[in-house]
């Protein structure tokens, strides 16, 4: 068995939400053993975000301007993406399906705290929890040299992703969309 076949994504933790009417902003925090420069090559590099993002970028995206971006997995058409804001090894912002992504990156004395905030519509908020949460532990694999190769959509679902949306559900104190809300 495969360590990608083995992979069972660890508890919900370090999630926050902050609330402004629809608009609200999911927040996830994450401690890497890795410096910033490392971080942020596997944040802006197309041939590194295959390896771990729910998309392709068609380009490097530590510059500003216009980017196409497709959600991995789907039928969907690539969306014109805007970076808005991009400090190499420090923030990077950008438009991504109608959410807005910000990373922080700060240099801690172990790696980099890696800072997400994504604004999505609330009553997604705990799947994209989920989904991001197993992004960053495939991230992190990928920076210490054992890479699973990207987990997203159907193969998230195979890896107790319903596990741990009810497990954020929890912890934000937010309800679970239904299946039907979200068109699927």
């Amino acid at each position: 068995m495969s360590e990608r076949e083995k992979y069972v994504p660890g508890p919900a933790h370090g999630g926050r939400v902050n609330k402004d009417e629809d608009k609200w902003a999911l927040v996830l925090v994450r401690e890497l053993r890795h410096p910033p420069a490392l971080v942020w090559d596997a944040l802006t590099d197309p041939a590194q975000l295959t390896q771990w993002a729910p998309f392709d970028a068609s380009r490097n995206l530590g510059a500003v301007g216009s980017v196409q971006l497709t959600t991995y997995g789907t039928a969907q058409p690539p969306a014109e993406c805007i970076v808005e804001r991009s400090e190499e090894g420090k923030l990077l912002e950008y438009t991504w399906g109608g959410n807005h992504l910000r990373w922080e990156l700060e240099a801690t004395t172990s790696g980099t705290r890696l800072t997400l905030w994504a604004v999505i519509p609330k009553k997604f908020i705990a799947w994209g929890a989920a989904g991001w949460h197993i992004c960053f532990e495939v991230l992190e694999t990928l920076l210490d040299g054992h890479p699973l190769g990207r987990i997203t959509g159907p193969d998230a679902m195979k890896c107790d992703w319903p596990r741990l949306t009810t497990e954020y559900a929890a912890h934000l104190g937010v309800e679970l969309p239904n299946m039907k809300e979200s068109g699927k």
